[in-house]
């Protein structure tokens, strides 16, 4: 059975589980996805971010397959379903707007700050900021904790970020880059001389989720992007990157592919940096252009390449 406390709003704030016969032998996530009549992507969610527990330990991610027995009893803290989160709204934190227009905002996100919060106590997102100044993105879209959320960049990734704030917007927006019709571009320093540009077109599958690790393999999910070197120097190159598709660490892991990762990107293999030194650099769709100056980390990093190019 499945027991619930609700909290003066009505949302959920704690769950319990107890496995029953019928689920023994099953997965984890499907048993939970069954008891609490939620989604199995909703359950790995909460598994992802610690919400999920057993005799006092919190479970991972990768426990979403373990087998479940009768009898067995799981905690889930927060709420069950991701439309009753909200993100907390914090006017202190600095929002650079780029550019705005009806139903619609991109914002130049810092790198190291993430796009939106995991868990409802998480106050430090991009999202967190511009609920502040604009209320009525809550609901939108993915709603919840993703309320108003076109895109992602990895919290490593400096630049461009587009967000919805009404439902027309966001659908429109996210038909937009799921047909590939924007023009996104990346810019990043890469390790070695990469001196020609090419057309790369591989295919990609997520290998590991915590932390996200992503590899080129066959059978994969295609993706295609344009890479072209601006500025080359002695062992790196300044390269721009033009998406034709989008799938999770599509550039960090198809350049670590082509022996040319990322500087900073030591998940991928890169040399030693600030930080992987990849900035979303344009968004151009309809009377969107946007157009971001890299951050100050990058161009030092720039700078310090300057004396050795050819």
């Amino acid at each position: 059975m499945a027991d619930e406390q609700t909290g003066a709003s009505g949302e959920v704030e704690t769950g319990t589980v107890e496995i029953e016969a019928s689920d023994a032998g099953g997965r984890l996530d499907r048993a939970l996805a069954n008891r609490l009549g939620v989604s199995r992507a909703r359950v790995r969610h909460l598994l992802e971010v610690g919400r999920v527990s057993e005799a006092g330990r919190a479970l991972a991610l990768a426990d979403k397959s373990r087998s479940v027995a009768a009898g067995e009893i799981y905690r889930i803290d927060g709420a069950l379903q991701a439309e009753s989160e909200t993100p907390t709204p914090r006017p202190d934190l600095d929002l650079a707007v780029v550019a705005e227009g009806e139903g619609w905002l991109c914002v130049d996100k810092p790198a190291g700050v993430g796009v939106h919060p995991l868990r409802p106590d998480q106050q430090d997102t991009v999202l967190n900021a511009v609920v502040a100044r604009h209320p009525e993105i809550v609901g939108v879209g993915e709603a919840g904790l993703r309320s108003g959320v076109v895109h992602r960049l990895d919290v490593g990734t400096s630049g461009a970020l587009l967000f919805a704030t009404d439902e027309a917007s966001w659908k429109r927006l996210r038909g937009a880059f799921s047909a590939h019709r924007l023009d996104k571009r990346y810019h990043s320093i890469v390790a070695g001389r990469f001196e020609e540009a090419r057309r790369v077109d591989l295919p990609l599958e997520i290998t590991r989720h915590q932390p996200a690790h992503v590899e080129v393999r066959e059978g994969g999910r295609a993706t295609r992007e344009r890479v072209t070197p601006l500025r080359v120097f002695e062992d790196s190159t300044l390269v721009e990157v033009k998406l034709e598709t989008g799938f999770l660490h599509q550039i960090r892991a198809t350049l670590a592919h082509l022996g040319h990762p990322v500087v900073g990107d030591t998940d991928y293999g890169g040399p030693d940096g600030p930080r992987p030194l990849l900035h979303a650099k344009r968004l151009a769709f309809e009377e969107i252009f946007v157009d971001t100056d890299a951050p100050a980390d990058f161009e030092s990093a720039i700078a310090d390449r300057a004396g050795d190019e050819d």
